[in-house]
């Protein structure tokens, strides 16, 4: 099939209900909020539609929702959150006592909030949470090698709270703990992944849109939206739902230029085609 660009979500959203929206890339690039793209969400909101964002990010919902008001992005573009790192905190809470080995920077402390977890050092810990790299502005999952070489010789498990490789941020990628976590699996290593394109915060995202709705949606009335190729559009395929490609993202320089894909280039680049392309979400 040969995809073309679609400038407006609003001429794709007829016989949509729900949309599940990425943040990181979509919503904002880590610096800044995309007006457009809010004022879009907002839009399709006022119309009857429900928003539920989905992020990879690996931290509580309110927390996400924090970050999201220092941004200027307003509570009443999206109905509810679901992020990787609320389904991380179910795990870590369903194995009390157990000793958790954290790899992340402190800002993502919020993850354990009222856990109490007991945190060790790597030679005593039962498993890995991983919620990023100790320094993403200068480091790469090869820095990591050599512990996660270590952690594979104790057979521990590393939970992965973020399974995206990179991100935006402003005009540059930064490696997530999705980096890591592949190596880990490169290594032998077993590794549990929560967010996208993983099942589960689907699942609890349906949950709350059906919440929202008063009855569960019909997945062929349900689009999501994102920028990344591994996460976004390969979750939205495998859960069965339409996906909207957004190529400003994390993928812009593939897409530099260019105002239609051919049959050879969509399965090249995405294997399982998106329902459309658009360079940023606006209404």
């Amino acid at each position: 099939m040969t995809l073309r660009f679609a400038e407006k979500l609003r001429d794709l959203v007829g016989g949509v209900d729900v949309v599940l929206s990425d943040i990181w890339g979509v919503v904002h690039n880590g610096l800044e909020a995309f007006p457009e793209a809010c004022e879009a969400l907002h839009t399709f909101r006022k119309q009857g539609g429900t928003v539920i964002l989905i992020t990879n990010a690996p931290r509580p919902a309110d927390s996400v929702q924090r970050q999201l008001r220092k941004l200027h992005v307003a509570d009443d573009i999206y109905d509810a959150i679901v992020s990787s790192g609320d389904l991380t905190r179910h795990f870590v809470a369903d194995h009390p006592g157990r000793k958790v080995f954290w790899l992340g920077p402190e800002r993502d402390n919020s993850i354990y909030r009222g856990l109490d977890p007991v945190l060790a050092p790597l030679p005593e810990a039962d498993y890995i949470v991983c919620t990023g790299l100790m320094d993403d502005e200068t480091e790469s999952a090869e820095d990591y090698r050599g512990m996660m070489m270590q952690a594979r010789e104790r057979e521990l498990t590393l939970i992965c709270a973020n399974p995206d490789i990179v991100v935006e941020r402003g005009d540059r990628l930064i490696y997530c703990a999705g980096a890591i976590a592949e190596l880990y699996r490169e290594l032998g290593g077993e590794v549990i992944f929560y967010g996208k394109p993983h099942r589960p915060i689907y699942e609890r995202a349906m949950e709350l849109a059906a919440e929202r709705r008063g009855q569960p949606p019909q997945l062929s009335r349900v689009l999501a939206i994102g920028d990344s190729v591994r996460t976004d559009l390969a979750g939205a395929h495998n859960f069965g739902i339409d996906c909207l490609f957004v190529t400003r993202g994390i993928h812009a320089e593939d897409f530099e230029g260019i105002d239609q894909l051919d049959p050879a280039s969509v399965k090249e680049l995405f294997g399982h085609p998106p329902r459309a392309l658009t360079r940023e979400l606006r209404w």
